[in-house]
């Protein structure tokens, strides 16, 4: 009976610490599976990144998200580049223009020649002109052509003159472009004569006509006049009056010129541009555009199915524009645009289509 009681208390006390203790086994192996898995981990990017896993780990994290954020830099910028926004502030110049315009204004050129619609001796105008251009060589440093030379180039270049402007405009207006002057100026004139006790006395008055060569526009008039000078003959007195009436008007031409083309120049030099079998309208639009970004204005003049007249604005060089008109060609898918001719600042162009 003992017995029996015996073997079922030790039964019971084997039951009991069976269930009271979980087994060993379970609480160590879910941490050694995990062990394992992490070391295989570090071992694999080990191999693929050449770095210890566990140095690897965050810095991949940070060079994975870094580049997420950079396309948008590029996308903008090239967003910018293909907008053709004008690049220039209307009313104010930089310093790099301001320097343009002065330098332009110090250089201006000139051409010479009397006026054709007033009657005057042959040998009043030619001594007029020569005292002009006598003025533009001493006081001005600049080179002139004589009378003799105009009356020339009119005859020689009568043929390029009707082919090329179809005598839209007057010839002489024509030559001075050719020859890149600035301003053109017409003189007229007239001498009265005196004799008194043996004495000849003359007196010439006149005025001097000045035009802007891009456009043929009369910028202003310069009246002159001579004081009475006396000699012993009278061809000797009228040559003295005209030559001191021409040098006493010429300062005040040049003065009044440069502050008319100053004036006119708020938007810079004006140069035209004049294409052959134009694009069609939404081509002429990119066209124009293109040409915004590298010209402080553009201006349509005229056009047709045949040709288009473009104005551009610029304190730029002819060969920078020129540089310029086909850069916007380019922009603007007109990769065949080719040079016609070019006389002073008008370009003339084929589009290529």
């Amino acid at each position: 009976m003992k017995l029996q009681l015996l073997m079922l208390l030790l039964a019971a006390g084997l039951l009991v610490s069976c269930v009271s203790n979980p087994p060993p086994a379970q609480a160590v192996e879910e941490p050694k599976a995990e062990s394992g898995n992490a070391a295989f981990q570090s071992r694999a990017q080990e191999l693929v990144t050449g770095q210890p896993g566990g140095l690897a780990a965050t810095p991949a994290t940070d060079t994975s998200t870094a580049p997420a954020t950079q396309p948008a830099s590029p996308t903008d910028s090239n967003a910018s580049t293909q907008t053709d926004t004008p690049q220039f502030v209307p009313g104010q110049l930089s310093p790099e223009e301001e320097a343009f315009l002065e330098n332009h204004i110090a250089r201006l050129q000139y051409m010479v020649y009397y006026d054709r619609e007033v009657e005057m001796q042959a040998s009043i105008a030619k001594a007029a002109v020569a005292q002009a251009n006598r003025f533009l060589i001493d006081r001005l440093g600049r080179t002139v052509m004589d009378m003799d030379q105009l009356e020339r180039l009119k005859a020689d270049q009568q043929t390029a003159y009707q082919a090329e402007t179809g005598g839209s405009i007057d010839i002489m207006q024509y030559l001075a472009q050719k020859y890149n002057a600035d301003v053109y100026v017409e003189i007229s004139l007239s001498t009265e004569t005196e004799l008194r006790n043996n004495v000849h006395y003359a007196q010439a008055r006149g005025s001097m006509k000045m035009f802007d060569t891009s456009t043929g526009q009369l910028l202003g008039s310069v009246p002159f006049q001579s004081p009475q000078v006396r000699a012993n003959t009278a061809e000797a007195a009228v040559a003295n009056a005209v030559t001191a009436s021409v040098w006493v008007g010429m300062p005040v031409m040049v003065d009044q010129s440069r502050s008319l083309i100053r004036g006119s120049m708020s938007n810079g030099v004006r140069y035209e541009l004049v294409i052959q079998n134009p694009p069609d309208s939404r081509g002429m639009r990119d066209f124009r555009r293109a040409l915004e970004r590298y010209f402080r204005m553009v201006e349509t003049a005229s056009s047709s199915a045949s040709e288009a007249q473009i104005l551009l604005y610029t304190f730029q060089t002819k060969s920078k524009v020129e540089d310029y008109i086909y850069d916007a060609a380019d922009r603007a898918g007109l990769l065949d645009m080719q040079s016609v001719y070019s006389r002073g600042r008008s370009f003339v162009v084929n589009s290529g289509l």
